[in-house]
Order: C-alpha cells, then structure tokens, then sequence
C-alpha cells in the first residue's frame, strides 16, 4: 500500500498571513470599522471563515451572514496579492510526487479560494485531491475528510502523515490514525495536542517522511 501526506494550506504550504488580515480589515472597513493588527487576525485563523469573520467582529453587531458573504469576495479578490509558498514547497512536493507518495490538501478555507490559490502558485498538479471547507465533510477538527482521502487512495494509514501549523490538523490526524507532522514554521498553534514529528521547515518534513 502507498503512503499519502495531507497537506492542511495556510501556515503550512503557504504565508498568507497578509491577504488575510488585509481582507479582514477591507471587510471590517466596509462596515466602518477600525482595523486589526496583522497579529490579532492571525489568532482568529484556523477555524474556517465563518469563525474568522465572527472572531474579527466581536461585539460589534454586525450582521454574520452578510459578513462572512463580503469576506469571501473580498478573500477571493486578493488571494496571492502577497500570499507566497514557504520555502522549498515546490521542490520537496516534487520529490514527494516522485517517489511515489500520494499528496492531498485539507483545509478548512473555502474549498474555491484554495482551488484557486493553489492554481495561481502552480502547484495545485501535485495533489490528487484539493478539499476545503464548505464541502462534503466537516471541517476540521473532525477525521472524516482525511478517513475517505487515505481510504480512496488505498493507502497505509500508520505510515502517512497530516501535516499542519492548528490543533484542528493534529486532532483530525490523530482522530483519524495517522501520524502527525507540526509545521512549527507556521502561524497556528498545536495547543494541548500532541504529535509525532516538529518540522522547522518543509524541506525537514519531507526528509522525515522520506525515510520513515
């Protein structure tokens, strides 16, 4: 059986710290609201865009629904505006790729914004899958997304990998049996979750997925 490394997206494939905090305060702007620091929104990411916009209008009464609406347009106007691959991304999904390994990405940001991104970066040939939220499973937290990727792909679950910056990727992989890469180089917090392998940068991780 083949081994497969589900990628989560931001903080862990690419920096997109800044065309977030900046739709975020665009979307605050249009409701005539202040804007955030860059380090404020980046404690609200991680939870899909429902919870990112309702974190970045607290108490403010503005309406969520018409909110997350507005957030999305604007998310989707400036997705690679400053949004950039870590270093070694590129290659070491190529090396992956070619030595057999099947990649997917699981994210909890909208499904077409991370279609979209990764078309725009060019790297989205090298994911069998690209799964967001607002699909056909919960976000998450929750295993179900990573269960039917490995389980399609025929692959062995006590040798692949979720590899992510949130709690929400190392509890899906632990949930769902597989072993869990932290991309400390990110933005996210691991929290009280435990994982197998501390990546400092991908290229690490794909040395660590590599020989194991």
């Amino acid at each position: 059986m083949s081994k497969a490394v589900i990628f989560d997206l931001d903080g862990t494939l690419i920096d997109s710290r800044k065309d977030l905090a900046a739709s975020v305060n665009f979307m605050r702007a249009s409701y005539g609201l202040e804007p955030l620091t860059l380090d404020t929104v980046c404690r609200f990411i991680g939870n899909g865009v429902h919870k990112l916009v309702e974190r970045s209008l607290k108490d403010t009464g503005v309406e969520m629904e018409d909110a997350v609406l507005r957030m999305k347009q604007i998310y989707l106007e400036h997705l690679t505006d400053e949004t950039e691959l870590y270093p070694g991304v590129r290659p070491g999904l190529k090396t992956l790729c070619d030595a057999g390994v099947v990649c997917g990405v699981i994210t909890n940001k909208p499904e077409e914004a991370a279609v979209t991104l990764l078309e725009n970066l060019g790297i989205d040939g090298y994911f069998k899958e690209i799964m967001g939220g607002e699909g056909d499973f919960p976000l998450k937290p929750a295993p179900d997304a990573l269960l039917y990727f490995v389980r399609k792909y025929a692959t062995d679950f006590s040798n692949s990998w979720m590899i992510g910056d949130h709690y929400t990727d190392m509890e899906a992989g632990r949930r769902a049996g597989l072993k869990r890469c932290w991309a400390a180089y990110g933005f996210g917090d691991p929290q009280q979750e435990k994982y197998d392998y501390k990546a400092n940068s991908f290229a690490e991780f794909v040395d660590k997925c590599l020989i194991d």
